[in-house]
Parts: structure tokens; C-alpha cells; sequence
């Protein structure tokens, strides 16, 4: 028989779980970090400033149109109905949250009427 303690491969299992965790956290934290600093110091002009400024909005807009027309494969004009809804409700710069519950609610409505 085999006189393998099971409790030290198990301890060591944990070990190698928790390093390679550890070891992920540090390698995604510091791309994120180092560029604040290198940019933080720097003096950029103002068209860069606006042009970093409406990247969010454009990586927004990429990540949300596909999942807009893919809502139901059946009826994509749900999905347009809910991003037109969102975009009517952001066009008053109210808190993002109501963007986000109107859509919802308008995907639901949309979705009893015509399905």
C-alpha cells in the first residue's frame, strides 16, 4: 500500500492554489497601476485629455451594441427598442441607473407585445 500522507498533498494543493492566485492578482494589478503613475507625472495636451476622456464611452458602446441586436435572435427589434429607450433616458443625464431600469423595463414590455 501506498504511504501517502494525504494531508500534506492537500496542504500542498492549497498552497499552489493560493500562490497562483496571488500571483494572477499581481500580474493584472500592476498594467493597471504603473501607467497612472507614468501618466500622473506627464503634462498631455488638451486634445489628448478629451480624446482619453471619451474612450470609456466608445468601449462602452462596443461592449453594449452587440448584446443590443443579440437579445432575441426571433425579434432583434427588442433590443433596439431597449438601447433607443436607454439612450432617450441618458440624453437627460439622470443617474445611470434609471438608463439601466428603463431599458430593462422597456426590453420586458417590448417582449410581451410582440412575443
Amino acid at each position: 500500500m501506498n504511504n501517502v500522507n494525504v494531508n500534506s498533498i492537500n496542504s500542498f494543493s492549497n498552497l499552489s492554489t493560493y500562490t497562483i492566485i496571488i500571483g494572477m492578482a499581481v500580474v493584472t494589478y500592476i498594467p493597471r497601476v504603473l501607467p497612472s503613475f507614468i501618466i500622473g507625472s506627464l503634462k498631455m495636451p488638451r486634445w489628448v485629455n478629451r480624446w482619453l476622456q471619451s474612450i470609456p464611452y466608445a468601449a462602452l458602446g462596443a461592449l453594449i451594441f452587440p448584446g443590443i441586436l443579440t437579445i432575441d435572435s426571433e425579434a432583434p427589434v427588442i433590443g433596439i427598442i431597449g438601447g433607443a429607450v436607454a439612450l432617450i433616458i441618458s440624453w437627460f443625464k439622470v443617474n445611470v441607473m434609471f438608463s439601466v431600469v428603463g431599458s430593462i423595463l422597456a426590453v420586458i414590455i417590448a417582449k410581451i407585445i410582440i412575443c
